[in-house]
């Protein structure tokens, strides 16, 4: 059986990483999603609730029992050590979780696991695990301007979220591959994630 290849795909908020995840599971890559592993546990019901709840009380929670992603943004906004303390107890979580997927894939003898996490570049944890890095680059201020459309958010607000995450030099320096996604259509996207997923086994 030929070796399962780990990939790690990262780019910053904006870039359109989720689109290309979503390309490469479509040409048969096994995708473990970080972000949706992490909201999974900070919905109503999740793994991190009572820790959040213990660690900064009960006016982070919503009534529906999830964590309350406005407050928690307003509360970091104000006091970047929150952002710290809520990593401490998400992290271990959302890790424990990828890698009982991971696990799961490779059982199921998967050719390619792509490992779809946005931090990735800011852990040195994943970059040991993995056999490549595929960014997904573009400018910032294309990130700013999507972000801003999809999320409903003022520009402050994405630039604080930008600043938060490793810079696009860094990110750029940690890539084994790169897709600049900027000025193409989707289908010209489409045609650049085929090229590359050569060389992922797919």
């Amino acid at each position: 059986m030929a070796k399962c290849m780990r990939v790690g795909l990262t780019g910053g908020i904006g870039s359109g990483k989720s689109t290309v995840a979503a390309m490469l599971a479509r040409l048969g890559a096994h995708c473990i999603d970080a972000d949706a592993i992490s909201r999974a546990v900070t919905a109503s019901g999740g793994a991190a609730i009572p820790q959040i709840e213990h660690a900064f009380g009960p006016s982070l929670i919503t009534p529906h029992g999830a964590l309350d992603r406005q407050a928690m943004r307003a509360l970091i906004f104000k006091d970047p050590g929150a952002r710290s303390q809520l990593e401490r107890i998400i992290h271990p979580l959302v890790g424990a979780a990828i890698d009982k997927a991971s696990r799961e894939a490779e059982a199921q003898q998967a050719r390619c696991v792509v490992y779809d996490i946005p931090l990735l570049v800011e852990s040195a944890h994943w970059r040991r695990s993995l056999d490549t890095v595929l960014v997904v680059d573009c400018e910032e201020h294309t990130q700013i301007t999507r972000v801003m459309q999809r999320n409903q958010l003022a520009q402050h607000e994405v630039e604080a979220i930008m600043a938060a995450q490793a810079s696009r030099k860094t990110r750029l320096a940690a890539a084994d591959s790169v897709i600049f996604n900027d000025g193409v259509t989707l289908l010209e996207l489409e045609w650049l994630v085929q090229q590359i997923s050569t060389q992922f086994g797919l």
